[in-house]
């Protein structure tokens, strides 16, 4: 089933060369009709059928994993008031969850995205992962080493610490990542992937892909 016509992708260009209240009251029907409840119902039903094999996300609803269009200019240099795609997080409660156990994804005319792992950790949460990953090297290493997250999702990104706390410099010579101080991976398609009538079964495929390395940060990281 197809959720989405050409003119997503359309308005967003149109959007991105037109980044004003102005344009957007004008098209704001057209982004009702094209954009967001096309989005909103193919979140519903991706929620839906994660829920059929867990149960965690049975009453969640796309409301509480939708974010918002417009951007937070509050301290940002860009003052554009919109962003240029719809973006949204299926995870145990929604946008409000700190869990790592879920999906991210966003379709823009640029490409449309599929992200999992820990983007945001605090420095105890930091601390006890690479402890757990440490203590765990080929456990670790095995998850991100199989032939299905590679071809998908390629490595693990995040940005990384110069130095290493003393108690993981042995395990950091044989695992570098151990100096990352966020563990994330990501798949890109081309942006008219949105236009195919399996796109839920693509975004089900990179949730369950990466579905195995989330379990084993869950492990170590106990977030709601």
């Amino acid at each position: 089933m197809s959720f989405f016509t050409e003119d997503y992708l359309l308005f967003f260009q149109e959007l991105a060369a037109n980044n004003h209240k102005e344009w957007f009251d004008v098209n704001r029907k057209r982004y009702e009709t094209s954009v967001k409840e096309p989005f909103k119902a193919f979140t519903q039903h991706l929620i839906n059928e994660l829920a059929k094999k867990e149960p965690v996300f049975t009453d969640l609803k796309a409301s509480d994993c939708i974010f918002r269009i417009n951007r937070d200019i509050r301290f940002s240099k860009d003052k554009t008031p919109y962003k240029t795609m719809c973006s949204a997080v299926i995870s145990p409660n929604g946008k409000k969850s700190s869990s790592i156990h879920g999906i991210y994804f966003e379709f823009s005319p640029e490409h449309v995205r599929a992200y999992g792992g820990v983007y945001e950790i605090d420095k105890e949460d930091l601390y006890a992962l690479r402890e757990g990953i440490a203590n765990n090297l080929s456990e670790f290493q095995n998850c991100y080493n199989q032939e299905e997250f590679k071809e998908l999702f390629g490595e693990i990104h995040g940005e990384r610490n110069k130095k290493i706390d003393k108690d993981f410099q042995e395990a950091a010579e044989l695992e570098p990542l151990l100096f990352n101080k966020q563990f994330y991976f990501y798949a890109t398609f081309d942006p008219l992937t949105i236009l195919n009538p399996d796109l839920d079964q693509l975004l089900l495929k990179c949730y369950k892909v990466g579905r195995p390395l989330e379990l084993f940060f869950n492990q170590f990281i106990q977030r709601s």
